[in-house]
Parts: structure tokens; C-alpha cells; sequence
């Protein structure tokens, strides 16, 4: 029996652990496994090679992934269902591993309800995939903006300034609230809740009164931001669009540092992480949680359950509805960012 695999959307850490588990655990169940590059690119394109033991050796602890990845979606491509479910029937493939964040997981669902035989496994930074309480890529992107943060502290106090650490984050702000707590910034800005710049500004002032004379604002890429109680709020994007023809984000974190040095007279610098989040090798916890999804996935697609994805729920791997999992964004709740909030006073 022929199963595929492919990673789509923005790579992160932990993809060639998955990769390397499904082979694994596929070689026990009699499976041959098919790589298609570049995500659904690869169904689209009939661009695949085959994945062994040999293959997949010593990718464990290697960052991005040896399938490639792109944001194309198939329902966006002229007759590309038509095109996949042809790709799927001449080369023979029983089922399909889609590995990713909500976009190729949105698009697994659809193809599932047009009768597709699908398997999902989460995996984005963001960890804003419902269905999960936590995705792989998540632990190691906090890990490197805490660090960020760490090492930000240390050169703001030195020069007795603000300094505005801007991390990934579109939709929700996972990664901003992690890191923003675990590296004890005195600010966090996230895209759940608009960003009152004025407030920022009088919070800062009221710091330096008290003899702080360095401040660490974490902001998500995705924060929305109020200059002021008339305007309303603006998302920043720097006029682009990606491949996925959404607006490209980038610029929020050099708008919050000049306003807040206008509005304060404190001298403030930005600090962008960017893909440097994305990269590198995973930590532990990613490697385990990869590998327990990889494994539970291949389990899913000899059992026969199609239109899921592995999921963690408390400390067990499950099996939970794909349609769940992209019905909506999973957001910071309220009573978790409150913790933050203790913070900053």
C-alpha cells in the first residue's frame, strides 16, 4: 500500500522528525511511502520521490524539511482537485499525510469531504491550530525569542533604553505571550488585543518615574495598533502579498518604537526575529512531540481514520476531526494573557 507524505505552509522545526517517525512506523505496517515535494505542489505537479530508512537517516535533529514547502493551495489553482485526485489515482496512493498549520490543514479538510483519504498532523510556530493544545515548532520558536529577550534585557539597561522586540505571530499571540512572560518583558502587544499605543507610552513613563530607566516591549507582527482614540486600528503590512495572496506583514515593531519614542522622549530600537524563529533545530520537547504525532498518524491511516489528524490533549496523542481543527483559530484566551498582565505594573 502507497501512502504519501507532504509539509506545507512556512517550515518550521521539527517537520523532518515527523517525516522520519512516519517512515518508521510505516516500514512496520508494510507501507511504501512517497515524499511529494513542496507540498501540495507536489500532488499538483507529480513531483515525488521515494522515502526509506536510508532516506530519512539522521534527520532527526535537522531544522526545515527535506520535502520542501510552499503555500500552494489547490483549491486556488485551476482544476487543481482535478488535478491531485489524478495525481493520486495514476501514481496509486492510498492515502495522503498532510503535515501543516491551518492552511494545509484547511485544505485537507475540503479534500477529505470530497472523498479523499487524508491524514492531518499540526505543525506551526503560531500554535493556533485548534483541535490541539499544543503543535511542534511552537517550543522551539519560544525558546529563540526568549533568548531574544534574554539578550535584549541586558543592552537596554546598559543604554538606559526602550527596546521593541517584534516576533511572528499573524493571527494570534502565542509566541508573543510565551516569550513576552518567560523573558519578563514589560510589555506585550498581540494581535487579540489592539494596541493602545497612548496607554503603552504613559505605562512606560510611569516606569521610568519609578526609577526603571529600560524598558523590553514584545510585539507580535500581527498586532493590531491604535495611535490614538479617534483612529481606528491599523494592521501594518508592507503593501505586498505572499503566495498564499495575503497581505505580508512586516513593519509593526518599527511603528510601536517610533511612536513610543515621540510620545516619551525615551530613546527606543527595534529588534526584528523574523524567520530566525523558524529556523535551526528543534528542541527536545519538539523532536517527542513530532515523533508521537508521525507515528500516531501512520497508526490513523492503518486503522483507516481518514479525515483526522493527530492531535495532544493533555499528554495523550489523539485522533481529532480535521473539520475541528480548522474550524476556527485558537486564540490566547483572556484569563491567559491576565497572567501576563500582573506583569506590567
Amino acid at each position: 500500500m502507497k501512502v504519501a507524505v507532504l509539509t506545507g505552509g512556512g517550515d518550521c522545526p521539527g517537520l523532518n522528525a515527523v517525516i522520519r517517525a512516519i517512515v518508521r512506523r510505516a516500514s512496520e505496517h508494510g507501507f511504501e511511502m512517497m515524499g511529494l515535494r513542496d507540498g501540495w505542489k507536489g500532488l499538483l505537479d507529480d513531483n515525488h520521490f521515494r522515502l526509506t530508512r536510508e532516506t530519512t537517516s539522521g534527520i532527526l535533529h535537522r531544522g526545515g524539511t527535506i520535502l520542501g514547502t510552499s503555500r500552494v493551495n489547490p483549491f486556488k489553482v485551476e482544476n487543481g482537485l482535478e488535478r491531485v485526485k489524478r495525481a493520486i489515482e495514476r501514481n496509486g496512493i492510498h492515502a495522503v499525510i498532510a503535515i501543516g498549520g491551518e492552511g494545509t490543514l484547511s485544505a485537507a479538510t475540503r479534500m477529505s469531504q470530497e472523498g479523499l483519504r487524508i491524514v492531518g498532523v499540526p505543525k506551526t510556530i503560531d500554535n493556533d491550530l485548534n483541535g490541539t493544545d499544543f503543535t511542534f515548532g511552537f517550543d522551539t520558536a519560544v525558546g529563540i525569542a526568549t533568548e531574544a529577550v534574554d539578550r535584549l534585557h541586558s543592552t537596554a539597561e546598559s543604554h538606559k533604553r526602550v527596546i521593541v522586540c517584534e516576533v511572528m505571530g499573524r493571527h494570534v499571540g502565542w509566541i508573543a505571550t510565551y516569550a513576552g512572560i518567560a523573558g519578563g518583558a514589560d510589555v506585550i502587544l498581540v494581535p487579540e488585543i489592539p494596541a493602545d499605543l497612548e496607554a503603552v507610552a504613559q505605562h512606560l513613563q510611569r516606569r521610568n518615574a519609578g526609577g526603571r530607566t529600560f524598558s523590553i516591549v514584545v510585539v507580535a507582527e500581527g498586532t493590531r495598533i491604535k495611535m490614538s482614540a479617534e483612529q481606528g486600528e491599523q494592521l501594518v503590512t508592507t503593501g505586498a502579498l505572499d503566495e498564499a495572496g495575503r497581505p505580508r506583514l512586516g513593519g509593526v515593531g518599527n511603528i510601536v518604537a517610533q511612536e513610543i519614542e515621540r510620545r516619551t522622549g525615551f530613546e527606543t530600537r527595534v529588534s526584528v526575529l523574523g524567520h530566525i524563529q523558524r529556523g535551526g533545530a528543534p528542541t527536545a520537547h519538539d523532536r517527542v512531540l513530532a515523533t508521537r504525532f508521525g507515528v500516531h498518524a501512520c497508526d490513523m491511516v492503518a486503522r483507516g481514520e481518514f479525515g483526522k489528524m493527530a492531535a495532544l490533549r493533555g499528554n495523550e496523542i489523539v485522533s481529532e476531526h480535521l473539520s475541528e481543527a480548522t474550524r476556527e483559530l485558537k486564540r490566547v484566551p483572556k484569563e491567559f494573557f491576565e497572567v501576563a498582565q500582573v506583569f506590567f505594573g
